[in-house]
């Protein structure tokens, strides 16, 4: 039997975080927002608040449903303020020491019910549900980046996920307005184990070909159908946050097209990290 979803808590509050709460508040949840620093929180609630905001400059929003969905959220440092959450989303830094001591602290925090669920990209889930006294309840949610834009939710099913909260978690993410998919705990999961490999072909064709990144964006578009091409694609995802996750998927299967380009590791050890640095393959405007 699926479980009821009423309050939601979202771990970590970065880019990732942030879309992911400004996302269910604007679905109607009340949300709690915890950050390790109160600065950090109130930077992600000002985030949230400039991106819904500009719903209503947009017609998208009226100026009562912006006020009803920022007073659904509220932020915190302390682990505990998350008691009452029936479902909280893990979005913290992708390393699997600091997922493993978080989840300690959420299994302590929370009911005993409630559902633990992971924004991971490239982790593996039952990996990170593997130090739980009780990893059934643990469940995959893997949103896109921008979280409030981008419609798919990949639900993950760990290898002792419980079909209840795999059911909720699939269920709940369609209540966000999101197009939820069902996929076992493999590397890269869906998308990106299709993904990354193709586009680091098409980082490797920039210096093989001799082509610029606007001629390759153009032959993706016009020529692959694509709407957005790969070399702005990577820019809007982040190029440090591409690299992490071709390494990952790298260090799992060993397949040379999983490993990062040369081009994008220097990118990224350059600050070169796309539209969040202002400077990737293309110059960003960062106002």
């Amino acid at each position: 039997m699926e479980r009821e979803v009423r309050r939601v808590g979202v771990v970590g509050l970065g880019t990732m975080g942030a879309g992911i709460a400004q996302v269910c508040v604007e679905a109607g949840f009340e949300t709690v927002g915890r950050e390790v620093e109160a600065e950090l929180a109130e930077r992600a609630g000002a985030r949230i608040e400039h991106f819904v905001g500009r719903k209503v400059e947009k017609g998208q929003l009226d100026a009562q449903a912006r006020d009803q969905a920022l007073g659904r959220l509220s932020l915190t440092t302390d682990l505990g303020d998350l008691a009452g959450c029936d479902l909280v989303v893990e979005a913290a830094f992708e390393d699997l020491a600091v997922k493993h001591d978080l989840f300690r602290e959420l299994e302590a925090a929370v009911a005993g019910d409630a559902i633990l669920a992971t924004n991971t990209s490239a982790l593996s889930v039952t990996q990170i549900a593997s130090v739980l006294e009780r990893p059934e309840r643990v469940v995959g949610m893997h949103f896109f980046n921008p979280a409030p834009l981008m419609k798919l939710v990949e639900i993950v099913r760990a290898e002792r996920t419980a079909e209840d909260v795999f059911d909720t978690a699939y269920d709940f993410a369609a209540l966000l307005g999101k197009e939820p998919i069902r996929c076992n705990d493999t590397p890269g999961f869906v998308v990106n184990r299709i993904l990354i490999p193709l586009l680091n072909d098409c980082v490797r064709v920039l210096d093989e070909a001799g082509v610029s990144p606007e001629d390759l964006d153009k032959a993706m578009r016009h020529g692959a159908g694509w709407p957005m091409g790969p070399a702005t694609l990577v820019d809007l995802v982040g190029i440090d946050i591409h690299v992490h996750a071709s390494e990952a998927l790298y260090d799992k299967l060993r397949e040379p097209r999983m490993a990062p380009p040369p081009r994008l590791v220097r990118m990224a050890q350059a600050g070169k990290l796309g539209e969040k640095s202002g400077e990737g393959f293309y110059l960003h405007n960062r106002d």
